[in-house]
């Protein structure tokens, strides 16, 4: 995996976030605490390189609740693999990041 891509401490805080549930850009910084600047070329290298599959939602979705439109983000084979990697290099950050809480 270090081949396609640098595991830092903000990657793998990405990584976990998308793996406990967190599936767009806002939630993940939220989860994460980390900040735009920091996720969103996260989350652009990881798909480039095909650790994460990304798609937008339907527009009419994001017109309907009046707000910009969502690039949903899952993880691939590759991604749940670099997870097994986060959490054995990095073993105290599954901890912080909690499973998402399902919306009723």
């Amino acid at each position: 995996m270090g081949r396609l891509f640098s595991l830092t401490y903000p990657t793998g805080a990405v990584l976990l976030a998308i793996g406990n549930g967190h599936k767009y850009g806002f939630d993940i910084m939220d989860a994460t605490g980390l900040p735009d600047g920091t996720v969103y070329p996260i989350l652009r290298r990881l798909e480039r390189h095909g650790v994460l599959d990304g798609h937008w939602e339907d527009e009419s979705i994001a017109k309907g609740e009046q707000r910009p439109q969502r690039r949903y983000y899952a993880l691939t084979v590759v991604g749940e693999e670099s997870l097994k990697e986060v959490e054995a290099r990095f073993p105290a950050l599954p901890r912080l990041f909690p499973a998402r809480p399902e919306v009723a």
